[in-house]
């Protein structure tokens, strides 16, 4: 059976996922499968980035173009804004990029400060990590953490220590990239744990079918993280099939893969439920600053359904 068959009718929310490094055949796909909305964390491009210039195109682009782009196929697109721990180490940069932050914290669409935290574990990553975790702080967005690939308890212990002693509160803030030796400590502090599906590196789904077993569907998201690397956009939508198979409600897998990151996310005031169970129009013939999803001969699709006449 297609593991689409399972799932349908079912919505999703991707709170992970780097679409500006995936193509329009992804953002169709997703929407086949019934992702409805996502958010997009403001991360490193694979080289450093050599000016601040970079970063501020890169961030408008997170709340212009990629916003568009997406709502192209029916998807509504959210990010959330940060100087990501890799880069947090070129400091002169660093210090540059911390200055525009707060151009583009406030703009609409933008749900929280992330993906931050660590990579390395440096100093210099735990200073600009503190300094954005006081701008979340002051500016009442949720923040993102991203927990480091090695080390990863520690960095993840670290991370939530450093958020309390900023006075974050823990509702406020989303560990991602958990695995079975960090789901403990997240949920029993009280944090939102996010499970990133990413293939060979960080969970498989059959690992998180067990975790959601054990744990319950409590203050846990899961996400595809999808990006340049060897990803799957599809993997909160295949996650959900496999739950379904395992037995798992319907209920549990809608907190899992909606409704906790729409609970969590909202506090930005920047989206709502009702919102997202409202389905966006969809309408192809538009341009973004006079660019379009379209090639030439391409016939835009132009959904009719609205009864909105504009």
């Amino acid at each position: 059976m297609d593991f689409m068959d399972s799932i349908r009718g079912m919505s999703f929310f991707d709170m992970h996922v780097h679409m500006t490094s995936r193509t329009t055949d992804d953002y169709q796909a997703m929407a086949d499968a019934g992702v409805v909305a996502m958010i997009e964390p403001a991360f490193w491009l694979g080289q450093p980035r050599t000016g601040v210039d970079s970063f501020r195109d890169y961030f408008a682009s997170l709340v212009g173009w990629e916003r568009f782009r997406a709502s192209q196929f029916g998807i509504r697109h959210y990010c959330t804004i940060g100087l990501n721990s890799k880069e947090a180490n070129q400091e002169e940069l660093a210090e540059q990029v911390m200055e525009i932050l707060p151009l583009f914290i406030y703009k609409e669409g933008v749900v929280g400060v992330g993906e931050i935290g660590f990579d390395d574990q440096t100093a210099a990553e735990e200073k600009y990590y503190r300094a954005q975790l006081d701008l979340a702080k002051e500016a009442g967005l949720p923040v993102q953490i991203h927990t480091p690939h090695r080390d990863k308890k520690q960095g993840t212990s670290r991370s939530m220590d450093i958020a309390l002693e900023h006075g974050l509160e823990p509702g406020m803030v989303i560990v991602d990239h958990n695995n079975e030796e960090t789901v403990r400590e997240v949920l029993d502090r009280g944090f939102w744990a996010g499970f990133t599906i990413y293939p060979f590196t960080k969970m498989g789904n059959e690992r998180m079918v067990e975790i959601v077993k054990q744990y319950g569907p409590e203050r846990i998201m899961i996400n595809s993280a999808a990006d340049w690397g060897i990803s799957d956009p599809l993997a909160v939508p295949k996650t959900a099939a496999l739950m379904k198979q395992n037995g798992i409600s319907d209920e549990a897998i809608r907190l899992v893969t909606f409704t906790n990151a729409v609970t969590a996310f909202a506090q930005s005031g920047q989206l709502s439920l009702e919102e997202l169970t409202q389905p966006l129009s969809i309408d192809q013939s538009q341009r973004y600053n006079g660019s379009s999803v379209l090639r030439g001969g391409q016939a835009p699709r132009v959904d009719k359904e609205s009864t909105i006449i504009k």
